[in-house]
């Protein structure tokens, strides 16, 4: 290593070991003290977060979920929430054409939970914090957050600063409007590092503010190495992970948690490979942007449209994101670079997008491929694939950074 870059390394180990005093779980940092928030402060957060429950639940794999009333979610205490008019069996009016989709009985993921049912009716689960989970996620402040390829910013000059770096598929910069996106995404486990993260993701970008959904390993969100699903808001002044600030989504479900482990992931080279199907949707009646999952394209919860300036989206992105504080970066899909074979590369398949009349385009073949890094992550766009039932892939991946 040469000498400018062992100086670099070592100013920010200390810096990372000034800021917290740390203890080891499994391998994974839990920080101790120190933090850019005060006791005061991070108690408030902690209130905002852990609403009182009606009762504490655990999912199958031992994490710690409460029954928080419908309407006391941290979703209500947003500014646009005073004269709301939402009630608890909400789901989206307009159903988008093109797309098939049935009404659920809303009991279809107790197999999720330890009770095989989830939450009492009118409660939804709102996965309980500590203060070390504050603590970690603020370590590293504002360059942590996650975002969007189409502001790609490098903290610093060396490659040991804290960087982020993006493969993904992506419409241009030609003024288009989107009302939504849809995405079958590959679950995989790529390595990290406890002050990395790796996802991989659905993007839509509304003006300033976004939203995020898809599936990370997230050590300082999630103290693992699992992959678990996700969703990040960024709206005005406010923005974090799930359910962890006021401009989070509104959930609508009583059996289905965010950060919820998607395992088991899919293994390269693999007959069959594990995927999840993901919507983001606008209700065209209501304005209100509608996450839904699985094949069924089940109403998990709701932004509503009060909460963004920009209530249409001009950029969507699907693919990967990763974080690192330190090289070697991380992995990002399987960690190897895309073959644009389905059976060996992480992939984005299906991918549509629902356009200014509410019609929903699976082709997209206007999109463009970016990686603001080739020597560590690639990505591959597909418009027409050979792949029975595929439809549109992205595939990407790469080993990270000076590996």
């Amino acid at each position: 290593m040469e000498v400018r870059g062992l100086v670099m390394y070592v100013l920010l180990m200390c810096y990372i070991f000034g800021h917290i005093m740390t203890s080891h779980n499994n391998g994974f940092i839990e920080a101790r003290s120190s933090s850019k928030y005060g006791d005061q402060e991070i108690e408030k957060k902690l209130m905002t977060i852990n609403k009182p429950a009606v009762k504490i639940i655990k999912t199958i794999h031992g994490e710690l979920y409460g029954c928080v009333d419908f309407f006391k979610q941290p979703a209500f205490d947003h500014p646009s929430m005073k004269n709301h008019t939402y009630h608890y069996k909400m789901r989206p009016v307009s159903r988008p054409k093109e797309k098939r989709t049935r009404e659920t009985n809303n009991t279809g993921y107790g197999y999720l939970w330890e009770n095989g049912v989830g939450c009492p009716i009118g409660t939804v689960p709102i996965r309980r914090i500590t203060k070390d989970d504050i603590l970690g996620l603020n370590l590293l402040e504002d360059k942590y957050k996650p975002g969007g390829s189409y502001n790609t910013t490098t903290y610093g000059t060396d490659p040991y600063y804290d960087q982020h770096h993006f493969a993904v598929g992506r419409t241009p910069n030609n003024r288009m409007v989107f009302n939504g996106a849809t995405m079958e995404l590959c679950i995989t486990a790529p390595q990290v590092k406890p002050t990395q993260f790796s996802s991989a993701r659905l993007h839509i970008q509304l003006g300033d503010d976004f939203i995020q959904i898809g599936i990370t390993v997230n050590p300082l969100l999630y103290k693992d190495d699992q992959p678990r699903l996700y969703q990040y808001t960024k709206a005005g002044g406010q923005q974090c992970y799930n359910a962890q600030c006021p401009a989070g989504m509104v959930s609508v479900r009583q059996d289905f948690p965010m950060g919820l482990s998607m395992l088991p992931a899919s293994v390269r080279g693999a007959k069959t490979s594990y995927f999840s199907t993901f919507g983001l949707i606008k209700d065209q009646p209501s304005g209100n942007w509608w996450f839904q999952f699985d094949k069924d394209f089940d109403a998990i919860g709701f932004w509503p449209s009060e909460r963004f300036h920009q209530n249409s989206g001009n950029y969507v992105e699907w693919g990967g994101e990763v974080f690192t504080a330190s090289l070697p970066g991380p992995q990002m899909g399987y960690g190897i670079f895309p073959y644009a074979v389905i059976s060996y590369d992480a992939y984005v398949k299906n991918v549509a997008i629902l356009d200014a009349n509410f019609n929903f385009d699976t082709k997209v073949d206007y999109m463009e491929s970016f990686s603001d890094n080739n020597a560590g992550y690639q990505v591959i766009d597909f418009v027409k694939s050979e792949f029975k039932d595929a439809g549109h892939v992205i595939f990407y991946g790469g080993p990270g950074l000076d590996h």
